[in-house]
C-alpha cells in the first residue's frame, strides 16, 4: 500500500539537527512532518535491562563497517534520549584545523565567538548546567582523585542533567526513566508539536525525488515495530524544503541513494567521516591501592560499584586541549561509564599472555567488574571515513532482530590518528597506573574494528565546494532547498563531546533556512523562540 500526502517542510529525523528545525519552523507557520525511523517512548517505557525488546534494543542502532563501527540512537529524539547529556563548547582551536586538506576546515563565517550566541540558546534550551563536586558520583571523584596525584587537573563536565532528579541509577544510555536527562522529549519535540508539527515514528525515508513544481518528493517505507528487518508500506510526501537530519551514518546513505533521481551528489558526501577521534580504555582498579594511595573507598572494601552507581561522564581532563600542541596531539580523557554488554566484549586483558579479549585471562578480569572504570579519549582525527555504494534499505543491512546492521563505512585510521590514540593511551596509563593503581589497557579493535558514539563529518559544511558538501548555510551544493543539519554537517573532531555543537549549528542554520522557505512560497518567519515560549533577543550573527 502507498500514500501521498505534501507539506511545507519535511525533517528527517528528530535528533539534535532535525528536532531544533522543525521547532523553529513549526513556531513560525510552516507546516512541519518530522519522519523517524525509530519507535516513539515515553519515559515510563525505558527498561533497566538488557532483554530483546527491552528499550536498550529499541532504541540503539549499532552499525558494524569495515574497520568502524557506529552507535547511535534509533528513536524519536535521536541521539539525545541515549547520550550521556554532557555539553561542553568546542575549544577556539578546532575551529582553525586544516586536517589533511591543508586548509581550514571550517567556513570563514564560523569562529568559536560567531558561534557562541548560538551556543548559548541551546544552553538556555535545555538547560546545560555545570556540575558541582559535592554531586560528582564516586566514579568521577575517583578519576579526578587519580589526575590529582599525576598532578594533572580534572574538571566536572557541563551537562543538561537536572542533578536534583537523577537517581545516579547509571542506565542513562537506556533512556531516562526519571525525567532528569533533558533529552528532546522534553524541550523542542513537545515545543514542535504544540504549534502543529507532526511526528511519524518508525517511518524510514529510502530517497528523494524531484516535484514537477520544484519541490521535493520523500520516499519513505514503515519500519515493523518489533522486527526492524521487515518493512511494511510505503509513501511519499511533497514538501518545499526538506532537512537531512539522519545522523552521520544515515544522512549521506540517503543522499547517495538519492542520486538516480536527484542528479549528482556533491563529492564529499558520504566522505571525510569522523569518529570524533574517540577511543576506550578499560582500568581495573586495586581497591587496596585506591584506599591506602588515594584514601577513596567504598563501604564495606568492596569495590567502587562504578557499573552501579552514576550517571555517565561526570569528570574529564582538558590539560591537553592546549593550542600550542600539534594537531592530533589535542584530545580530552573523560570519565565514562559504559555499559555491560559491548564493553565487556571488548574490554582486553592488560599485559595478558595469549588471546587478550577472551579466554581465562578475561575470565578473571570479569570477576572485578565492579571495579572497572572506562576512559573515553576524543581526539584529532584525520576524516578518513569514506561510504560505499548504498544497501538496498536503509543505512545498513540488519542483520538482527532490532539494533544491529551492516552498513556500507569503511575506515582505515591514518598515522596521524594513531600517533593521536597512541597520545592518549600512554596519559591514560600515566594517570591511572601510578603507584599499582589500576591496570589499563584499550579496547580491542579486532571484534568490530574502531567504534564511535559521535560519529560527524560525512556531509559536512565548508567553502571548498571540493571538500564539503554543504556551504555554510547548510545547503546541500547544487540542491536547493536541501539542508543537512545534524552531525554530518560538522567539519571535523572536536576533541571533546559534539552534541552541543551540532545543537547550536542547527539553531544557527534556522534563520538560513527560515529565509530559503519563504523564497519557496512558504509562509513562515523566524522569531528566535526558545522551546519554552520566551523570545530572546536574537543574535546579531546570522547566517548571511
Amino acid at each position: 500500500m502507498t500514500s501521498n500526502a505534501s507539506t511545507d517542510v519535511v525533517v528527517i529525523g528528530s535528533g539534535f539537527g532535525g528536532a531544533i528545525p522543525a521547532y523553529h519552523l513549526a513556531a513560525g507557520g510552516a507546516r512541519v512532518v518530522v519522519l523517524e525511523r525509530g519507535p516513539w517512548l515515553s519515559s515510563e517505557e525505558f527498561d533497566h535491562d538488557f532483554k530483546l525488546g527491552s528499550s536498550y534494543t529499541r532504541i540503539f542502532d549499532f552499525t558494524v563497517g569495515d574497520g568502524m563501527s557506529v552507535l547511535g540512537g534509533n528513536c524519536v529524539g535521536g541521539g539525545s534520549v541515549v547520550y550521556f547529556a554532557t555539553m561542553p563548547r568546542a575549544p577556539r582551536f578546532i575551529f582553525e584545523r586544516q586536517g589533511s586538506i591543508g586548509r581550514r576546515m571550517w567556513p570563514a563565517a564560523i569562529t568559536r565567538a560567531t558561534l557562541d550566541p548560538w551556543y548559548d540558546r541551546v544552553c538556555e534550551s535545555l538547560p546545560v548546567t555545570m556540575q558541582s563536586w559535592d554531586k560528582v558520583p564516586y566514579a568521577g571523584g575517583l578519576f579526578a582523585a587519580a589526575c590529582a596525584h599525576a598532578g594533572r587537573t580534572a574538571n566536572p563536565v557541563p551537562s543538561a542533567v537536572d542533578v536534583d532528579k537523577c537517581t545516579n541509577c547509571n542506565w542513562m544510555m537506556a533512556g531516562c526513566r526519571f525525567d532528569a536527562k533533558r533529552s528532546l522529549l522534553l524541550n523542542y519535540l513537545p515545543a514542535a508539536l504544540a504549534h502543529g508539527a507532526e511526528i511519524r515514528p518508525l517511518h524510514e525515508v529510502q530517497h528523494l525525488s524531484r516535484t514537477d513544481d520544484g519541490g521535493y518528493r520523500v520516499h519513505y517505507r514503515i519500519v515493523d515495530a518489533e522486527d526492524y528487518r521487515i518493512l511494511h508500506d510505503s509513501g511519499t510526501i511533497d514538501a518545499k524544503i526538506v532537512i537531512v537530519a539522519a545522523g552521520a551514518g544515515a544522512t549521506p546513505v540517503i543522499l547517495q541513494r538519492s542520486e538516480p533521481t536527484l542528479g549528482t551528489m556533491p563529492t564529499a558526501v558520504g566522505r571525510y567521516f569522523s569518529g570524533n577521534g574517540e577511543r576506550l580504555n578499560t582500568a581495573v582498579f586495586d581497591d587496596d591501592r585506591v584506599r591506602e594511595v588515594l584514601g577513596l573507598s567504598r563501604p564495606d572494601g568492596k569495590g567502587y560499584d562504578a557499573n552501579q552507581i552514576g550517571r555517565g561522564p561526570t569528570v574529564a581532563t582538558w590539560d591537553r586541549l592546549d593550542p600550542d600542541l600539534p594537531e592530533y596531539e589535542r584530545y580530552s580523557l573523560e570519565q565514562l561509564f559504559f555499559p555491560l554488554g559491548l564493553g565487556t566484549i571488548l574490554a582486553q586483558v592488560p599485559d595478558a599472555q595469549g588471546p587478550s579479549w577472551f579466554g581465562l585471562a578475561k575470565k578473571d578480569m570479569l570477576r572485578r567488574w565492579q571495579s572497572w572504570l572506562t576512559l573515553f579519549t576524543m581526539s584529532e582525527d584525520d576524516n578518513e571515513g569514506v561510504f560505499g555504494p548504498p544497501p538496498a534499505t536503509g543505512n545498513a543491512d540488519r542483520i538482527s532482530q532490532q539494533m544491529l546492521g551492516r552498513g556500507p563505512l569503511r575506515y582505515r585510521p591514518t598515522a596521524n590518528t594513531l600517533r593521536g590514540w597512541a597520545a592518549a593511551d600512554a596519559d591514560a596509563r600515566d594517570i591511572l597506573e601510578r603507584d599499582g593503581l589500576a591496570r589499563v589497557m584499550p579496547w580491542t579493535n579486532d571484534v568490530v574494528g574502531a567504534y564511535t558514539v559521535h560519529p560527524l563529518s560525512s556531509c559536512r559544511i565548508g567553502d571548498d565546494p571540493a571538500t564539503s558538501a554543504l556551504d555554510d548555510r547548510h545547503e546541500l551544493r547544487q540542491h536547493p532547498g536541501i539542508f543537512v543539519t545534524d552531525g554530518s554537517a560538522v567539519p571535523g573532531a572536536l576533541t571533546v563531546n559534539p552534541a552541543l555543537t551540532i545543537a547550536a549549528l542547527a539553531e544557527r542554520a534556522v534563520p538560513g533556512i527560515v529565509r530559503a522557505a519563504q523564497e519557496r512560497g512558504v509562509p513562515v518567519t523566524y522569531h528566535g523562540s526558545l522551546p519554552d515560549g520566551t523570545v530572546t533577543a536574537v543574535p546579531q550573527v546570522v547566517p548571511g
